[in-house]
């Protein structure tokens, strides 16, 4: 290659970064000039608030409580279960 060829190389691959790095601060814009706004949490607080009263009663149901259906927890037979057996 000449020096001229070599110099013509340098000269289109300068002027393409020019125009890249042109072009795409246009479409990408200045980084900036970008703000994010940020939500800002309350703290943690050591203690717990009081239940609800409606929910948490003396009188709710407990599911962890186990359900015994009928007699000796077996569930009961309908007519048509029984005659099936």
């Amino acid at each position: 290659m000449k020096k001229t060829d070599i110099a013509m190389l340098v000269l289109i691959a300068g002027v393409s970064v020019v125009i890249s790095s042109f072009v795409l601060n246009n479409i990408l814009g200045d980084p900036g000039e970008k703000t994010r706004n940020v939500e800002i949490t309350d703290e943690i607080q050591a203690g717990f608030t009081e239940p609800n009263k409606e929910i948490f009663n003396k009188d709710a149901i407990n599911p962890t409580v186990p359900i015994m259906i009928g007699e000796d927890g077996a569930a009961p037979m309908s007519d048509a279960q029984r005659a099936a057996n």
